[in-house]
């Protein structure tokens, strides 16, 4: 039984209802801006990548904007590591979420496909290794940028890199299959056997329909703490902030045409706000994290449409053929691109995907010599 229930009759809305407010006018604005620009699809791209990375940060952990679109791409330089996968997962329940109907993830059917679809870190090490470890050598294979120099590289001799990796690979999988959900036993130092998810999942939609009164971006704010405070999900805390985005699209306009990066303005919220003893600040923190949320997409939307204009110019008088009008098109749909995903998209050798991103003038942001990614400037 879950020792504790979450009372909305003791909140206090007269303090929270102006940064409320404050918040939701601010998605708004957000939200027809991106409905009608020209870099829209481009920004909802972005915010799904920055929003997962944000989503692990908020969780403890580090995972790094480069590795995760490598690794969408199935353009991975390493292994992926636990977390990186995590992270995989986030992004793809954020788009499944962005492409069904509004309230799709808080019904019935929702969370019970999301909560199937939660994470398991491992699937891929895992599922390499039952195939006799040829999964793994090609997502090992460095194939961002193999072609280019190697200065500062050096492998010593007589060591069997290839088998080292291999022994990590198995271990990680062992650890992961060890902690899988629904396996037995199941190690009582990495999950609570008692934890009755399903039991506090009702809990958590009962506050919800006790919320339903309330204005949109007060319902989602109490939605999230809610979820915070029963600790609803074991192995997928992070899914809840995805359902809060979900609800605010759903009971409002507030964010009719992207899902809320709520992740992502959490992210500058500092931790003893947002996990402050008493109720009414962490209430104010949420709100003020929306709040962030608004004003980090304005600038980055502000941002890539400046950067779209530039990189227009580069282009104009060339010939119909080019490459450019593409490329452009890539780089604004992605955070990062590397050689090997612009020959791809692009259909050209990689040498020419390297010349194209250097008349397109894109930043390198990774300060590599090998397995360089370039985004806009």
């Amino acid at each position: 039984m879950i020792s504790m229930t979450y009372d909305l009759a003791k909140i206090s809305m007269s303090t929270l209802m102006r940064p409320a407010f404050d918040a939701g006018i601010a998605l708004t604005r957000l939200d027809e801006r991106i409905a009608r620009s020209p870099v829209g699809a481009g920004w909802i791209e972005r915010s799904h990548f920055a929003d997962a990375c944000a989503s692990l940060w908020i969780d403890g952990e580090l995972v790094h904007l480069e590795d995760l679109v490598l690794h969408d791409a199935t353009k991975d330089i390493r292994t992926p590591t636990h977390e990186l996968t995590i992270a995989r997962d986030v992004l793809r329940t954020r788009r499944r979420i962005a492409a069904q109907l509004p309230g799709w993830a808080l019904s019935a059917d929702g969370l019970r496909t999301l909560r199937q679809t939660a994470p398991d870190a491992a699937d891929e090490i895992g599922s390499a290794e039952m195939d006799g470890g040829a999964g793994r050598a090609i997502m090992a294979e460095p194939v961002g940028e193999g072609e280019d120099d190697d200065e500062g590289v050096e492998n010593l001799p007589g060591i069997d890199y290839a088998a080292i990796d291999a022994v990590l690979a198995r271990s990680d999988a062992a650890i992961a299959q060890a902690r899988k959900p629904g396996r037995a036993p199941a190690d009582p130092l990495v999950y609570d056997l008692d934890w009755d998810e399903n039991e506090r999942l009702d809990e958590w939609r009962a506050v919800l329909r006790q919320a339903e009164t309330l204005p949109a971006v007060p319902q989602a704010i109490v939605a999230l703490d809610a979820w915070n405070e029963l600790s609803v999900l074991q192995h997928a805390p992070w899914l809840g902030r995805l359902l809060v985005a979900s609800l605010l699209r759903h009971v409002g306009v507030t964010t009719a045409a992207h899902l809320a990066a709520i992740n992502l303005g959490l992210k500058t919220i500092p931790v003893d706000r947002r996990r402050h003893r008493d109720r009414e600040t962490r209430l104010l923190a949420i709100a003020h994290g929306l709040l962030a949320a608004a004003e980090i997409g304005l600038k980055e939307h502000d941002r890539l449409a400046l950067a779209r204009q530039m990189m227009e110019r580069k282009f104009a008088g060339r010939r119909t053929s080019s490459k450019l009008p593409e490329l452009v098109e890539l780089v604004m749909a992605r955070p990062l691109v590397s050689a090997k995903m612009v020959a791809k998209t692009l259909e050209v050798t990689p040498q020419a995907a390297r010349r194209i991103v250097l008349e397109l003038g894109l930043r390198e942001m990774t300060g590599r010599g090998r397995f360089r990614a370039w985004g806009a400037l």
